[in-house]
């Protein structure tokens, strides 16, 4: 008798020709990186679904205590508002060498050479090469508005959308939105199916998520699980606000829908969190406030504007606390504020603490952007700000992510001496440093004891203040130093970067 599980079992090679020959296109990352992935996904109809029923679990042994678990059913979701899910199938081109023959210049002396002897499948220097993608995507609007990744359709020469029914068409990309990794199509056709739309700002962590989408290409597959964290702030894309789930994404979900247990969309699939390309339990959507806002701008006027403070920030950790009197180390700390930007207008300053944005608390300092991503150029925005040992209130104007700004001009240098207790040994820029380096106030860092360096202090960095007061003399470093008691948080310019760092007081 032939075994079950040989029967059933496909092996990870069957499954990888399959997986070609079907034409689903998957790339691995090496290192530890935050890696996008192509999916698709299907749509739900323009009315709210129905919660799901709650499964009551059976006790779990005979006599056990009578505590039982509610599951969700995500029957309802995954019949009715999978039909407003779809398939996208991208295909574009790349420029490729002439099989055998290397990259050279009609013009190059040896360019007739290798023409002639290279066979007849030399035909120049490059070709067109096509190259293919699939992604998901869910219809927003009857008439064919659809949402989707802005990294799923990038450098698309034709875009195909599959419907649930099966149907296919062309579909036009409207625009896209590389910071957000928002994009929106439209294709022709009505009374469509559409999904309704949730407010993401709701989510609760630990609250139980579905995504719908096409991973590998395997069209209209259902993945659950729950909210991890939300408002999280990732290196590589500071201006969104993700949601953080373990539901399985896999390349082929990026662009689905992630709805809640109303069957409402909450956001984007968009990201996952790998070290082999594939599904690792960390995978990030974009919260749907963010996707309208872009999807809005996009209808109407075809482009995408962003709201910028103008300022660069740092975490606060416990040293930083400690230098600044903060009950906790919570807070984004102003690093650097750009000339002629809405911060400088609205008088914020290197040093600054900001706690709160329109009285929502700042925890970290990936919270800042985040909270910005959802408004608007022109937009006001109220700022509590931690300085001088106290909240201070700030009300800012936001400008517009496209106006350039420079960084803010430094006060004149005064004259310096040698440092003490932090173990620096300071001397002032002289002429030719402050022309070159544009730095008109600070002290040249020439040595650094261990405790300073052990935080990050280097030789050769310019220090610019000391708890947020600008300094200019050793006299001024030593008034501040000596008024603290744990930790100094020194503002260093390192080339022409501007970043504070803690340093235990030895």
């Amino acid at each position: 008798m032939q075994n079950e599980g040989a029967v059933t079992a496909i092996t990870a090679k069957r499954l990888t020709l399959a997986l070609c020959a079907a034409g689903v296109i998957g790339g691995a990352v090496g290192a530890i990186t935050v890696n996008h992935n192509n999916a698709t996904a299907q749509s739900a109809p323009a009315a709210v679904a129905p919660a799901p029923a709650l499964v009551q679990a059976p006790p779990v042994a005979a006599g056990a205590p009578a505590a039982t678990v509610t599951l969700p059913d995500f029957t309802r979701i995954a019949a009715q508002n999978g039909k407003a899910v779809v398939n996208i199938r991208v295909v574009g081109s790349t420029k490729t060498s002439a099989r055998g023959a290397p990259q050279m210049d009609p013009n190059d002396p040896f360019y007739e050479f290798f023409r002639r002897f290279q066979g007849p499948q030399y035909r120049g220097p490059q070709n067109d090469a096509p190259v293919f993608g699939a992604g998901s995507g869910f219809i927003v609007s009857p008439d064919g508005v659809i949402l989707t990744n802005a990294h799923v359709v990038k450098g698309a020469d034709e875009v195909t959308v599959k419907l649930q029914d099966r149907r296919e068409y062309r579909a036009k990309v409207l625009g896209s939105d590389p910071k957000t990794d928002v994009a929106v199509l439209k294709i022709d056709a009505k009374n469509l199916p559409v999904v309704p739309i949730g407010n993401s700002r709701n989510l609760q962590v630990g609250e139980w998520v579905l995504a719908i989408g096409s991973p590998f290409g395997l069209e209209s597959t259902v993945t659950a699980g729950v909210v991890s964290a939300t408002g999280r702030s990732l290196p590589s894309d500071a201006n969104v606000p993700f949601i953080q789930t373990d539901v399985a994404i896999n390349p082929g979900n990026s662009g689905g829908p992630l709805f809640n247990t109303r069957g409402e969309v909450v956001g984007i699939n968009s990201q996952i969190y790998s070290q082999t390309g594939g599904y690792m339990g960390m995978s990030f959507a974009i919260p749907m406030d963010v996707a309208v806002r872009i999807k809005d701008q996009i209808v109407t006027t075809g482009k995408v504007q962003h709201a910028k403070l103008g300022v660069s920030i740092q975490d606060v950790n416990q040293g930083f606390a400690d230098s600044f009197n903060l009950a906790s180390p919570e807070g984004a700390l102003i690093a650097n504020v750009e000339r002629g930007s809405a911060a400088e207008r609205a008088g914020l300053k290197s040093g600054d603490v900001v706690r709160k944005v329109n009285e929502q608390p700042i925890i970290g300092s990936g919270d800042l952007p985040g909270m910005l991503a959802v408004s608007k150029p022109g937009d006001k925005v109220a700022l509590d700000v931690w300085r001088d040992g106290k909240i201070v209130r700030i009300n800012a104007t936001l400008a517009n992510a496209s106006d350039k700004a420079e960084p803010l001009a430094r006060e004149q240098l005064a004259g310096v001496d040698k440092g003490a207790k932090l173990g620096l040994a300071l001397r002032p820029l002289d002429p030719n440093e402050r022309r070159l380096s544009g730095i008109a106030s600070g002290l040249v860092i020439e040595d650094a004891g261990s405790q300073a360096i052990a935080a990050g202090v280097m030789p050769g960095d310019v220090l610019l203040s000391v708890n947020g007061k600008a300094v200019s003399t050793v006299e001024q470093v030593r008034d501040m130093v000596g008024k603290s008691t744990k930790s100094v948080a020194l503002l260093i310019q390192r080339g022409n970067d501007r970043i504070f760092i803690p340093v235990r007081i030895g």
